[in-house]
């Protein structure tokens, strides 16, 4: 039996949040997927434009990268893509506090 945590390099969300609309919190979601993620694992978010931009400004404020992308039937479908990774965090060199 392992007591190491649990970790994940990849999270597929396909319409995660859409399906627990008002059950549970954005944030909430997004905080257990950043604990559990690996640093520089990714997440690929497939649900409404909408939902998608709310995601998106929380995993911003989470510093990873993401990006908004079309679904694969074209631009007019509400339905999109979040691709997310989570960035690889670490202080600054000594040489970055040293110039400014």
């Amino acid at each position: 039996m392992s007591t190491y945590p649990r970790t994940y390099d990849f999270i597929h969300a396909d319409s995660v949040f859409s399906f627990y609309d008002n059950k549970c919190e954005m944030e909430d979601i997004l905080l257990e997927m950043d604990r559990i993620l690996r640093p520089e694992g990714g997440v690929i978010f497939r649900d409404d434009v909408d939902t998608l931009v709310k995601i998106k400004k929380i995993t911003d404020g989470l510093n990873w990268d993401s990006q908004i992308v079309d679904h694969e039937d074209g631009p007019y479908q509400r339905e999109k893509l979040l691709f997310a990774v989570k960035v690889y965090g670490t202080a600054p060199s000594s040489d970055q506090n040293s110039s400014t």
